[in-house]
Formats: C-alpha cells, structure tokens, sequence
C-alpha cells in the first residue's frame, strides 16, 4: 500500500519552502526556493533508489532501473514551481506521488520490466518569465531563443537564471531533448483545481481531454495628460481602452453558451502609473483556453477584431504578441482504459472530466501515449493559500498511479 502518512509529511515539508505569511506558497521558477525545494526532492529521489540529475533546461530528474535498461521508460511528472501566494498541492503531489510510487515498488521488492523516471518540471506555471510550460517544451524540443532572452520584474533573462543555477542553456537541444520514441508512457498527477470531482463526490477523476492555453500580451498605447487640465473629450486614456477590451473578453467568450471556452486578464500594468496623471499606455495579458483549437482560435480573432475597433474609436493603438499557444489534446485512449480498469479493482468510481487548466502532459503528449489523474481539491480552489486536498484522496489518486504505472512497466 502506499504511504500515505509518508506523503502527507513530504508535502508540508515542500510546502515550508517559500512559505508566505498568509499560508501560500511563493516558490517561483530559478529562484533560491526552487533551489532549495529541488534539493530536498533530489534527496527524496535517492532515498527510493532513483539516481538523480538536472537537465540543461532546469528539468529534475529521477530514474530508477528496470530489469530490460535498453527499454523506453514509463515517465511520471509534474512540478513543484508555484504562482505567487499559491496552494502547496498543485504540482507538488504530482511529483511527490510519483516518488512515492517507486519508493512503494523499491520497499515491496518489485523490479519492474521498464526503468521508471520521475521528473519536476522547470517552470510550468510561468509567473516568472509570463511564459510557462518551459521545461516540458524544451524537452519536446519547442524552446526558442526568444523564449530564453524573456525578462523577469528585475530584468534577468531565462537564460541567465538557468546559468544562475550552474545550467548551460546553449545545450538544452543536445542534452534535455526526447525523441519520439525515448517514453513509453507518461503519466501525471494533479490536483483538479476546479469543484466538478467536489460535487460529484469523487475522490479521483480520470481526464480525457486537456484544454490549450493561448497567452497573449495586449498593449494599448494612448497618450499621457495632466489628470486636471485635460478634457475627458479630448483625452487618449489608454487604461478605459484596455477596460473595454477586458470587458470583451468576457462577453466574447460567454457567447458560447455550454462550451468550455475562458478568458482571463490577469496581469496589468498602467504607465506612467501616477493618480493624477491619465494613464497613457496599459500592458496586460489575455489567456483564452478551450479544448476545440479552432472555436479557441475563432475567439482570439474576435477580440482582436473587437480590441481594434475599440481602439479605433478612442484614437488609441493596440498590439497583440503571442507569449504562449499550446494545441488541445486528448490523453491516449489506451491509457483511459487501463485507468479505468485499474480504479475498478480498486472498487474506485472515477468519472472521466476535461482540463481546463494547462500541464506538461499536454506538452508531452506531441512524443508519448499520456494518461492524467486528477484528485479532488476543496471548493475547486487552487492558486491560492486557501488550496487543500485531503491526504486521503490523494493516497487513492497515488495508489490508482501506482497500479497503472506498474501494468506498464512490466510490458
């Protein structure tokens, strides 16, 4: 059986590292915590027999040896970087469960066919660079040079954080790219973060689809003024044109009435930023997300048609850049099934839901078969302190991971 006691420790115990005063967690992407975090998880690696290493993009790595070393691996992944003041699961009990799944193989005495590998991703969620899914693009071999040369708030680039964690990302092509054929399978485990396994009063839910985030950073240039002095007719406020795109956001994308299609702004900054002057360029961003690529595709083109037009009417200029696209996917059907059958003997009811929410699996899905758990979070909260799920969920998610890695493993 799976530790679950184990498991519950190893989670308070990551979720220490960039602890906020409010309960959260601040652990983001090549900073000191990450650091730290990376280090105590490489040590719970060993200790369940894995060896351990870091790829040049920042991808943790642990693998533990089948009796056939020429085989492709079963790969189990998430990550263990956060949001600003987010939840101490999302991620974490992917990585952690994974880990504590070879631990249980290593303590029955079970030696697999397939080596297994755990993997903590660099960088899925993107508070830092305002770019996620970093370490599982460069192992697809997605990554760009433009990619690597983004900012962070004190202008550090991607490039020089990894060469900050004795990285070389001028080698993350030759050494942290898969082949097509280098994974058997992937598997990941997440919490849901959202209320729908909650309602259904299920523990653990199996996914079928995962949604496609689109990112993209909006400017909108107008023209700065005295807060005073300048007539509301005759101002160029580039804020109120930002507000009216936001506002159309949301209007463009409830108007596919019980389709899963979202849209977020979450991130603004208002230059010149004085209360008493009128605001004269807003950068913000915009993330649309649903799992039907072209009606995802179809909203993006409205907003920007919107955004024009409003724009045009305020004599102000708009841009749209592209930070992130990343396609919908359906989790392989094959693994759907052995899922199914796993939870089965389990005597484990779990309905089948979409993501709306984006992960590394999708990412890896384009070079394996990948197959994703979901685990029941409470009120569906996540990005947030107030984030939880109950260590017994999270045991059966991890016990329903542990029985489908091993189906593959011993093929």
């Amino acid at each position: 059986m799976i530790n679950a006691e184990r498991l519950a420790e190893r989670i308070e115990t990551l979720g220490n590292i960039g602890r906020t005063l409010d309960g959260g967690v601040t652990r983001i992407a090549l900073s000191e915590e990450d650091r730290q975090a990376q280090a105590v998880v490489s040590a719970w690696m060993e200790q369940a027999g894995m060896t351990v290493h870091l790829d040049p993009a920042g991808n943790l790595i642990g693998r533990v040896e089948g009796m056939d070393k020429t085989a492709h691996p079963v790969v189990i992944g998430s990550h263990i970087d956060s949001v600003v003041n987010g939840g101490k699961y999302d991620g974490t009990i992917g990585v952690l469960g994974g880990i504590e799944v070879v631990q249980h193989l290593k303590e029955e005495g079970i030696l697999t066919m397939r080596p297994i590998e755990v993997i903590a991703f660099c960088e899925e969620e993107g508070s830092r660079f305002q770019s996620g899914l970093f370490g599982s693009r460069a192992m697809i071999g997605a990554t760009t040079e433009e990619e690597l040369g983004l900012k962070d708030k004190q202008g550090i680039t991607r490039s020089e954080a990894l060469a900050r964690m004795g990285l070389d990302p001028g080698k993350i092509k030759a050494e942290a790219v898969r082949a097509q054929s280098d994974i058997r399978v992937y598997l990941e485990m997440h919490i849901e973060q959202g209320p729908v396994l909650e309602k259904m009063k299920a523990p653990v839910g199996i996914v079928t689809d995962i949604a496609g985030p689109s990112w993209m950073e909006v400017v909108v240039q107008g023209k700065a003024g005295h807060a005073g002095t300048l007539p509301m007719e005759m101002r160029q406020d580039a804020f109120l044109g930002a507000s009216e795109i936001a506002l159309l956001v949301e209007r463009v994308c409830l108007s596919y009435k019980g389709k899963p299609v979202v849209g977020t702004v979450g991130h603004v900054e208002v230059k010149p930023g004085g209360s008493n002057i009128v605001p004269g360029r807003v950068v913000f961003s915009v993330d649309i997300r649903d799992v039907d690529e072209a009606r995802r595709d179809e909203v993006i083109r409205q907003v920007k048609e919107g955004a024009a037009g409003i724009c045009e009417q305020r004599g102000l200029q708009v841009s749209f850049r592209e930070r992130l696209n990343v396609q919908p996917v359906q989790c392989t059907p094959a693994i759907v099934d052995v899922m199914k059958e796993q939870s089965k003997a389990m005597q484990l009811e779990c309905p089948e839901l979409v993501s709306g929410a984006g992960h590394d699996a999708q990412l890896i899905a384009s070079i394996s078969d990948m197959g994703m758990i979901f685990v029941r979070c409470k009120n569906g909260i996540s990005h947030n302190p107030e984030e939880f799920a109950e260590t017994a969920d999270i045991a059966l998610g991890t016990e329903l991971l542990s029985r489908v890695t091993l189906h593959y493993a011993m093929q």
